[in-house]
């Protein structure tokens, strides 16, 4: 099938599983689409199982198995939803929460990928380097997954910013040490890293070059903006900054994910107060809105079929099972770490890091991290248990974060060490 005809299925599909996730189950949408999805693949196996005959089992795996899922997300639909996020985070609210937020996606990701790939390194006698990239791919908490939990969860302002300012910027400092991580593991690999120095300098091009690209680009279509009063033109100004600085970005060998929500805040903040009139607004916020739930819809779709790319085993399922364990432990210190570190200086609300660590949701850029690796033995290993990792976080922890935070916001929790009283 060409992509015209793959779209049209996933299109069609994720409209049908809302419908049902809307009707019967009444999960947020991107959750009970997932859940759907799932449930899909399930049946289509145990059918395959039943009546192999029918070989509806390999016809349906070669359809999931044609689709690059990590091109389309990596390369296509990221692009799109970390700039319709970014956008739609106030930049005042952030810029508040900009020291715990920094710690969280630079200390925190490193800190978690060491923890997470010893640990898997021990677990499955992995290589210690090949198990650092599992580390880094599983991470960073992903965005899309996040800031779709958020809207249901009605938390308070200063812990929605932290959880969602961390998770647009640990998305991009993860992928560009995971991109390091495998030149080192895997040199026979296409790759401009190849010693400890180049790692490094790769680094600061990847994640400073991103974010300088994402703001001049940014400034750039707020220049063309404020020239002109036509909101059709406006509203594809910004899906062209969206699109074609994430295309630059990756020609350039910069960091696409980072110029993408550096873009976005900066449209967001600047652009909208100062580059649009009040319809425009309407316009650009409403037209983002839309294309963040078609792709969230579509994405939570394509988490759910790609179970057909898991090769499942009894080792797999049994690795996959601790790596959640593991990469919850991880997650805590990414997130412990950094606000003890500032617990001296800053004051903490004590329910940021049970919330923070629980709502660290991953999603389908590790999935697509892990299906972009290198062919070699450990590969299914990798896949398998970051798949384990992504739908347990989004199903069991999506689903529960909102009354955890609720809980502890209602509790003593919420009470600072240093004010009994709990005041904000």
């Amino acid at each position: 099938m060409d992509i015209l005809q793959i779209t049209s299925i996933l299109i069609v599909l994720a409209g049908l599983f809302g419908t049902l996730n809307h009707l019967y189950l009444r999960l947020p949408s991107a959750i009970g689409i997932l859940v759907v999805s799932l449930l899909a693949s399930f049946m289509i196996l145990g059918v395959d199982l039943a009546v192999p005959d029918l070989g509806i089992g390999p016809s349906v795996r070669n359809t999931v198995m044609g689709i690059d899922f990590s091109d389309a997300l990596l390369e296509g639909m990221l692009g799109l939803l970390l700039f319709a996020g970014a956008l739609h985070v106030s930049l005042e609210k952030l810029r508040a929460q900009a020291l715990p937020v920094l710690l969280m996606a630079t200390i925190g990701v490193g800190l978690s990928t060491l923890i997470a790939g010893t640990a898997f390194s021990l677990l499955t006698g992995m290589p210690l380097l090949i198990a650092m990239v599992f580390g880094a791919l599983i991470s960073p908490t992903d965005p899309v997954a996040v800031l779709g939990v958020l809207r249901e969860a009605n938390l308070r302002s200063s812990l929605e910013t932290k959880i969602a300012g961390e998770s647009l910027f640990n998305d991009g400092v993860g992928y560009v040490v995971y991109l390091i991580l495998v030149a080192l593991a895997f040199p026979a690999a296409e790759s401009h890293a190849t010693t400890i120095a180049d790692a490094g300098l790769l680094f600061v091009q990847e994640a400073l070059g991103g974010a300088l690209l994402g703001a001049i680009l940014g400034w750039l279509t707020f220049q063309l903006m404020k020239r002109i009063d036509e909101y059709s033109l406006e509203v594809l100004l910004t899906l062209g900054l969206a699109f074609g600085g994430y295309s630059l970005s990756l020609a350039l060998h910069v960091s696409a994910p980072i110029m993408a929500v550096v873009a976005g805040l900066f449209i967001g903040h600047v652009g909208t107060r100062y580059g649009m009139s009040e319809i425009t607004r309407t316009y650009v916020d409403g037209f983002w809105k839309l294309i963040d739930e078609i792709l969230n819809a579509v994405l939570f779709l394509l988490i759910g079929v790609e179970v057909f790319a898991v090769a499942f085993s009894a080792e797999i399922l049994t690795a996959g099972a601790a790596a959640i364990g593991i990469a919850l432990l991880a997650r805590l210190a990414a997130v412990a770490v950094p606000v003890l570190m500032l617990r001296p200086f800053r004051r903490q609300e004590r329910d940021v890091i049970p919330v923070m660590t629980w709502g660290g949701l991953k999603g389908g850029i590790s999935i697509a991290l892990a299906l972009a690796l290198p062919d070699g033995e450990w590969k299914p290993l990798i896949l398998g248990a970051t798949y384990c990792v992504v739908v347990f976080s989004i199903i069991v922890q999506g689903l529960t974060v909102a009354p955890l935070a609720q809980r502890l916001a209602n509790s003593a929790w919420l009470q600072r060490d240093d004010d009994p009283d709990g005041h904000q």
